[in-house]
């Protein structure tokens, strides 16, 4: 018995032995707005174009977050990109229904790679809902040898407007809809309202040492 006992200790003493996988992320559609045309600039911020000194207009929000396998170990080297409507609900795509109310200043999509964290960082805005969708962000993953993953980032206070969007609903599974909906919290202190959102990919892989 005392062995058997040793034994099992040895195993919860190797890390990640029977780690229990996290919830993966589902894949959701990347939509037919992905940009038809990138812009010049696609950094991480996406209320400022390359060296303009008028920001977009909505709520700024700081999104973060992580890319992470199935065991919850981080992922670098991944290309994470995001795009999104603006205030007024255009999209940067030529065939978006709003064109002429396009914010200029808006960038609309952006890029970030990740390091050793897996972490990643945008400066962009809350999303607002247009005809036909609740708030939501679209996320693209990107690493070399992988398809790329697509999903969408929703806001946790827009229960009424998620419940009716029909891609939104598609996530049969409870915890991957709790998954991608996050949280949209003010920063405290901030003087302009900032908000902060946390939304962490879980990918559907361990990659190989």
């Amino acid at each position: 018995m005392l062995r058997g006992m040793a034994l099992g200790a040895a195993f919860f003493a190797v890390p990640g032995a029977f780690a229990e996988e996290l919830t993966r992320t589902p894949a959701q559609t990347e939509g037919p707005f992905y940009p038809d045309k990138l812009p010049l600039d696609t950094d991480n911020d996406l209320l400022v174009i390359n060296d303009g000194i008028t920001p977009a207009v909505g709520d700024i929000t700081h999104l973060s977050g992580k890319i992470l396998d199935a065991k919850g170990n981080p992922i670098r080297n991944a290309v994470v990109e995001i795009w999104q409507v603006d205030h007024n609900g255009a999209y940067l795509h030529s065939g978006t229904s709003n064109a002429d109310k396009q914010d200029k200043n808006f960038q609309g999509f952006g890029r970030f790679l990740t390091g050793s964290t897996g972490e990643y960082y945008f400066r962009t805005i809350k999303p607002v809902p247009y005809p036909g969708r609740t708030p939501h962000i679209h996320f693209a993953v990107k690493m070399k040898g992988r398809d790329k993953f697509t999903t969408q980032c929703y806001v946790k206070a827009e229960k009424e407007r998620n419940e009716r969007d029909f891609i939104w609903r598609s996530v049969r599974d409870e915890k991957q809809r709790d998954n991608i909906t996050v949280d949209f919290a003010p920063i405290k202190d901030s003087k302009i309202g900032e908000l902060a959102a946390k939304f962490d990919i879980v990918l559907g892989f361990t990659p190989e040492a």
